[in-house]
């Protein structure tokens, strides 16, 4: 396989040095044409694999100035876990783009994704502290806990899916307000209640009308669910990682920035469009989260006298309670092959952020690199007493879906004050947040957007708003009842053999 070498000029240059050299160490960036090479010969495996494996070094390497991480953040530096908005002077922190929301502060994705292994959570020390708005304030910067990396394909398909159904509601209504001048229509997508919109007609020839979305639940009008960020704000694994590159790790795409030099580091060009691809598709294919439950009946691991019992009577206090309600425990992904880039709309780019057309750098839906969410996950592939499992793919639904324990209603919410963030820079809702799934669960922490819970008893206790009933309902039982929801939480693990992570 054919790979380009970093290589970066230094026209566009405005501090630092005007050339940049090579490091011994550097990683070498990912050639777009090359997966696409073997999407065109028909070899699809091999092209995820490839891609998988790629995505895996670029997330455990250790990135060096010579690379582009870090940023000028002013004051000689390249790394701040304080926002700066203080500098504002030519090329620092103030004056990067896309606008700076934080950091630069690490070297490596899994200096932050490391909890209880790599690409996973993050502890209390490494929360980072964002001030979008450029606020200067102390006071106003949000706090943002680490979630973990495993299995993003499971919450991009589904809310893929979802999104999908919701607009086709939508478009029923219209066509139905055309014929008979005005329509309603109910928004639910995988069980879930998005509310409602009600459409007027206001032309009959041609056919123009009004759409009335006050009623929506917990999803934008645009009817596109976005399942990533604490706020819901990015609907893709690539946007989102394209964002958190950019301002955790000073590492700015080519497809954010083209070959300018957006955080005035001295280099460009610091993660070509075939990296993020890699990165993509190794997180969309990372294995999913599993139970202890299901370790246990394959001999995985050895549960404690009646600890059993008390999972399953946990399981059954969680739906009494309400928690089920918007921690939805299961859904069917109808069609389980994650392509990247996606074929729905919402769920690619039209255009890259820098303006520039995917299709020119060579990312078409035509060639995407695709995989079977039931099938081709690399990792946790095993054989237990000569009985071959693969934990790390989804079991396959009676349909030929594929069931997805994820946790989540794909909703935003509001939390209530006591959760609120300072400031709502988002324009989202400051007490709003996406509902945050629970596939891992046991196996992260501290808990809640900015890390406060240190006990997931707490993380209950701490919900108000929508959810202050289920609280409310939580606290009322015995401490049996609630010792046993809280075992069945911790029952949901992220696992992966030493020998086998990645």
């Amino acid at each position: 396989m054919t790979k380009e070498i970093y290589k970066f000029a230094g026209a566009l240059v405005v501090t630092l040095s005007a050339t940049v050299t090579q490091a011994e160490d550097a990683i070498e960036q990912v050639d777009q044409a090359a997966l696409n090479a073997l999407v065109a010969a028909g070899d699809m495996q091999a092209a995820f694999n490839e891609a998988f494996d790629l995505g895996d070094e670029l997330t455990e390497h250790s990135f060096t100035r010579d690379a582009g991480v870090g940023a000028n953040i002013g004051e000689g530096r390249l790394f701040s876990r304080f926002p700066r908005a203080d500098l504002d002077g030519p090329g620092e922190w103030a004056t990067h783009f896309p606008v700076r929301e934080g950091g630069a502060n690490a070297t490596s994705c899994i200096a932050c994704h490391n909890a209880p292994m790599a690409n996973g959570a993050g502890d209390i020390a490494v929360n980072v502290l964002v001030d979008p708005a450029h606020t200067g304030d102390p006071a106003l910067f949000l706090e943002r806990n680490t979630l973990p990396l495993f299995a993003l394909a499971v919450p991009q398909l589904l809310a893929e899916e979802m999104s999908q159904d919701l607009m086709v509601a939508r478009y029923d209504a219209l066509t139905m307000a055309c014929a008979d001048g005005a329509a309603e229509a109910a928004l639910e997508a995988n069980g879930v209640d998005f509310g409602q919109i009600s459409v007027i007609r206001t032309n009959a020839e041609p056919c123009m009308t009004e759409i009335d979305y006050s009623g929506l639940n917990g999803v934008d009008e645009d009817l596109i669910i976005r399942p990533f960020g604490w706020k819901g704000n990015h609907s893709t694994i690539r946007a989102f990682t394209r964002n958190a590159a950019h301002n955790e790790l000073g590492l700015q795409a080519v497809e954010l920035v083209g070959f300018q030099d957006g955080d005035y580091d001295g280099v460009t060009g610091e993660l070509s469009v075939g990296d993020m691809t890699a990165l993509t598709l190794y997180m969309a294919g990372l294995e999913r989260p599993v139970t202890t439950l299901e370790l246990a009946e394959i001999g995985l691991v050895e549960l404690g006298e009646g600890q059993a019992e008390q999972i399953n009577w946990g399981e059954t206090v969680f739906a009494d309670v309400g928690c089920a309600s918007c921690h939805v425990p299961e859904m069917i992904i109808e069609t389980p092959i994650f392509s990247e880039p996606s074929a729905t709309h919402g769920f690619f780019d039209a255009r890259f952020p820098d303006g520039s057309d995917p299709v020119m750098h060579g990312l078409a839906i035509a060639e995407a690199v695709q995989f079977d969410l039931t099938t081709d996950q690399p990792n946790n592939r095993f054989e237990v007493e000569g009985v071959t499992h693969h934990l790390g793919a989804l079991p396959v639904a009676e349909n030929g879906g594929a069931i997805a324990a994820w946790f989540t209603d794909f909703r935003r919410h509001d939390m209530g004050p006591d959760l609120s963030d300072p400031a709502d820079p988002l324009g989202i809702g400051a007490s709003v947040f996406l509902t945050r799934s629970l596939a891992g669960v046991g196996s992260t922490g501290p808990w809640l957007h900015d890390g406060r819970a240190t006990t997931l008893n707490e993380a209950i206790l701490a919900h108000g708003g929508a959810a202050a009933d289920v609280r409310d309902a939580y606290a009322a039982r015995d401490a049996e009842d609630q010792a046993a929801l809280v075992a069945f939480l911790e029952n949901l693990v992220i696992y992966a053999p030493e020998e086998e992570e990645h």
